[in-house]
């Protein structure tokens, strides 16, 4: 196995050239200022009202769009799995074939459908309903979110549930457990760590999305990662845009962290 080593060094190599020299420069311009001096103002400016609304509102966003994907994966999960299909390959490929789709063109695709002369209001139109003006709100963006990632929530726990033995639930009937008890005290806990995976799977991209809320947010709804995109691509001020993408990476971090102490927890806990 000793030899086998090297194997690992292109692996080693895309990380150094991908992940850990761009981190590095972020850090660099982050605490420095355009003269090479060492400041933290350009993460203080978080606390800027317009930074600070764009964060907020993106934390909101992507709690809901979490919440919404948990709530709409885990029944479809949950119907799957007692499905009992021989094929589970057919499963994961209708989960992913939308995902062959370009994230863009999908995103667009909303763009025409919630659009006010787009597709949903020219079926309400048709129905004799009132037409909704969805697009250029929050509401439009979470819409996106959630299409976008839900089958990153829904094949994690997809994933945890067909691992669970007919044994154990059956071992629980017999005992004398009824379905919604079966449900809380052994399904539940065994999936746990697929909806850990899931939330942190749809959380962190939601996060940080600015593709989404450009097209489907317009300029009326700004977040945070539209403020970043701004500093580096509009104004060119790449000093605060990594700043600001620090404190980004802060909350990504706390948050996975809170996850994996739920999942660790979750892991010593005996379903019995």
């Amino acid at each position: 196995m000793k030899n086998r080593k090297w194997l690992s060094y292109p692996y080693i190599l895309w990380m150094a050239i991908f992940i850990i020299i761009p981190l590095l420069m972020i850090i660099f311009y982050g605490f420095t200022t355009k003269d090479g001096g060492f400041t933290i103002d350009n993460i203080t400016l978080i606390a800027d009202a317009i930074n600070r609304k764009a964060l907020l509102l993106s934390l909101g966003l992507s709690v809901i769009s979490t919440l919404t994907c948990l709530l709409l994966a885990y029944p479809l999960a949950m119907i799957l799995h007692s499905m009992k299909l021989k094929n589970n390959s057919l499963i994961v490929l209708i989960f992913i074939l939308p995902m062959w789709m370009n994230f863009l063109l999908r995103t667009l695709a909303w763009q025409n459908i919630l659009e006010k002369t787009g597709v949903l209001n020219s079926l309400l139109g048709l129905l004799h309903l009132p037409k909704l003006e969805i697009i250029n709100t929050p509401y439009a963006i979470i819409f996106g979110m959630v299409y976008n990632f839900l089958p990153f929530m829904i094949l994690p726990i997809y994933n945890v549930l067909i691992k669970i033995s007919d044994d154990t639930i059956n071992a629980a009937r017999d005992l004398g457990a009824n379905s919604r008890q079966t449900f809380l005290k052994i399904i539940l806990p065994l999936s746990i760590p697929g909806i850990i995976s899931g939330i942190t799977m749809v959380f962190v991209p939601s996060l940080t999305t600015f593709v989404i809320s450009d097209i489907l947010g317009g300029s009326k709804v700004v977040l945070i990662g539209n403020v970043i995109e701004q500093q580096f691509k509009t104004i060119n001020n790449w000093h605060t845009g990594s700043g600001l993408s620090l404190v980004l990476m802060i909350f990504i971090l706390i948050s996975m962290a809170i996850v994996a102490k739920y999942d660790k927890e979750s892991e010593g806990k005996n379903v019995w």
